[in-house]
């Protein structure tokens, strides 16, 4: 047994398909078989079901991947801290989505002019997945929004920002100069689908003020929302570094009176893996950054 058979196993046990495994480790489908077929043999155990077009594992396959995780994750924090100069690497970030096209593109700029030998990798999921990455030592840092209950990850909170209503134009509360949160309490709310937990968020706000919001529509993507309240689908509440960007005429943003409904950003690391002086630098870019990109005034 070999590093890379480890690595083709893992591949395989993470797409589930020995084609798609075998075009991401640029091997023959063939060759990678073989290269499974050695290693069950070696164990005396298989480690895949094998199924008309997809594998899944078997218990044993199951047990071998844990262990497969913790050697793989053992030599490449051992590589690192071995290569470790503080300008070269790689640095996994990972983000959500109502995050990562708002907050990220300005900050991983800034971060590749200071190191440009330095290379950075942008994985984009849900809280759920990017926690998941983060104890398996599969991203270095992830950007998300609390609340963060997962264990034994660190969790440091960057900032605070303002969730704003998005109103379609020529709605009657347009010209309102002061909007409560029980003026919209019987309109429809176009809202992100149960997988984002920017619906959460809301949902968490609107009943503590004892308001309970009617979904009528749920999207992916927060683009989405966008469109059909400009489509006087309804309305929803929109995270303020998104609707910085929007430049679009067809939409209202207002702020709702107090208490505001708001989120917290925050960046959650694995304190059990080896962090490269490179990362640290990353983190403290992250730190400063999100204190300018707090501060900048709305449009």
């Amino acid at each position: 047994m070999d590093l890379d058979q480890l690595r083709y196993f893992q591949c395989v046990a993470e797409t589930g398909n020995f084609t798609e495994a075998a075009t991401r480790m640029n091997l023959s489908q063939s060759a990678l078989s073989r290269s499974i077929q050695r290693l069950e043999e070696e164990f005396g155990q298989p480690f895949f079901e094998r199924k008309p077009r997809s594998v899944e594992l078997t218990d044993a396959g199951v047990l071998f991947q844990r262990s497969a995780t913790q050697i793989l994750r053992i030599v490449e924090d051992t590589q690192a801290e071995i290569t470790d100069d503080g300008e070269t690497g790689k640095i996994r970030v990972g983000a959500i989505p109502t995050i990562a096209p708002y907050f990220l593109p300005d900050l991983l700029k800034q971060f590749s002019d200071a190191f440009p030998r330095s290379h950075l990798i942008v994985h984009e999921s849900t809280t759920e997945e990017l926690l998941k990455k983060i104890k398996q030592g599969e991203i270095d840092i992830a950007i998300l929004a609390e609340p963060v209950t997962e264990k034994y990850v660190e969790v440091r909170r960057l900032f605070a920002e303002e969730l704003v209503l998005l109103l379609p134009p020529g709605h009657r509360l347009c010209e309102k100069k002061r909007i409560r949160l029980s003026d919209i309490e019987d309109e429809p709310f176009v809202m992100l689908d149960e997988a984002h937990c920017l619906s959460d968020n809301i949902t968490t706000f609107c009943r503590e003020q004892s308001v309970w919001p009617v979904a009528v529509e749920n999207a992916n993507q927060l683009a989405t929302v966008q469109e059909l309240v400009s489509l006087s689908h309804g309305v929803s509440m929109i995270p303020e570094m998104a609707r910085r960007l929007d430049q679009c005429d067809r939409r209202v943003y207002r702020s709702l009176g107090k208490p505001r409904p708001s989120r917290t950003i925050v960046a959650v690391t694995n304190p059990y893996r080896f962090h490269s002086r490179l990362f640290a630098e990353f983190q403290a870019k992250l730190v400063g950054y999100s204190k300018t990109f707090a501060a900048r005034p709305s449009t």
